[in-house]
């Protein structure tokens, strides 16, 4: 007979979840780490970071397995959106937009900031991780039955860019799951998914509604000239209305580089990306957004004279697959107390997620 232990060896040894030794396939589903490294375009090359995403599809795969021990959904994700593939850059746009609006509205997360971009993923049932990916490498998202639905973002970059990374990658996630791998680097960024992608980042980073909000609390970005109309009903028959007016104070209204460095770090993105949406959303025309451009140095200044240019621009001291491996312990401490697995099963996830088999082994016992 061959064991559970055997079993998830032989699993992570092809890349199949266990539970396809037991039913029949018409047709092999691709290697995931094939359809990825088809899809980064290094088929036959050995790159030092392709062992470090074998590493963490190993992690999935027995996340999936103890998943299916205690009875759990899948990570098969929210519900995608079937939307025709963009046809110009303009039609990507709108896409994403629209898309991001809908999210926001679905997650009921209003015009708020969102706290954690990778906790909000992995709370729609996606694997979601840190990993240490080549520079020009953004992230990439996975879709195959051996893990469910996978994205992993380059831990090595700044907080903000991971931020509008895993923002770029679930937009992936929801728009085209038909594809096995997802790539995202430099030289594919003009390609109209990844458009798409990087306009549904913004927008859910960034939600036009929130963006006014917070303009309007700093008094920015409204018209020169306030009027109002005050209605009353005893006035209807004659038409008559009651006006008033006023007229902003000259440049009051003008956005400066500090108005978009606030922007940025209120929402959690560089200073590029608040700028961008502010163009997008016609807040600034085409000589103001060169002018602000110009001046992101003292933007960055700005923010650094308040010492929060690190929550932007500094890079995470912890380990990059916290988040993955934290879901992994808590799977399998609760598997453990349902002699669901071994101690042996306990000692192999330790060597996988680089912990001491002593420590798992002994919290595991007083759960």
């Amino acid at each position: 007979a061959v064991s559970t232990l055997e079993l998830a060896k032989l699993a992570q040894l092809y890349g199949r979840p266990i539970a396809s030794f037991f039913t029949e396939s018409s047709a092999p589903e691709e290697d995931v780490l094939v359809a990825l490294f088809r899809a980064a375009q290094v088929e036959g090359q050995d790159m030092p970071w392709q062992s470090e995403v074998s590493r963490y599809l190993g992690i999935c795969r027995a996340g999936v397995e103890l998943e299916h021990l205690l009875d759990r959904p899948p990570h098969i994700g929210p519900p995608s959106y079937d939307l025709p593939q963009p046809r110009n850059v303009m039609e990507a746009v709108e896409q994403g937009n629209i898309v991001a609006e809908q999210e926001r509205r679905r997650l009921a997360l209003g015009h708020n900031p969102i706290p954690d971009m990778s906790d909000l993923i992995n709370s729609q049932n996606i694997w979601a991780s840190g990993a240490d990916l080549p520079d020009d490498m953004s992230g990439l998202f996975l879709n195959h039955s051996s893990i469910g639905l996978f994205i992993l973002v380059n831990f090595g970059h700044p907080r903000a860019r991971k931020r509008f990374s895993y923002a770029h990658e679930y937009a992936h996630a929801l728009l085209d799951r038909q594809d096995s791998a997802t790539v995202s680097r430099e030289d594919n960024r003009r390609k109209l998914p990844e458009v798409r992608a990087n306009a549904f980042a913004a927008a859910l980073l960034l939600p036009r509604s929130g963006v006014w909000s917070f303009l309007n609390s700093r008094f920015k970005a409204g018209p020169s000239l306030i009027e109002q109309t005050v209605y009353d009903p005893a006035a209807e028959q004659n038409a008559e209305e009651v006006r008033a007016s006023r007229r902003a104070a000259p440049r009051s209204q003008v956005l400066t580089y500090e108005d978009v460095a606030a922007l940025a770090h209120h929402f959690g993105v560089s200073y590029q990306a608040a700028l961008f949406r502010l163009k997008s959303l016609s807040i600034v025309n085409d000589a103001e957004f060169g002018e602000l451009r110009d001046k992101e140095h003292f933007g960055k200044q700005y923010l650094e004279l308040l010492q929060v240019l690190v929550d932007l621009e500094g890079h995470d001291e912890r380990k990059p697959d916290r988040e993955i491996v934290s879901q992994v312990v808590h799977l399998a401490l609760e598997a453990y107390r349902r002699e669901e697995i071994s101690k042996g099963k306990l000692r192999d996830l330790s060597t996988l997620l680089n912990f001491s088999a002593k420590d798992l082994v002994m919290l595991a016992e007083a759960a």
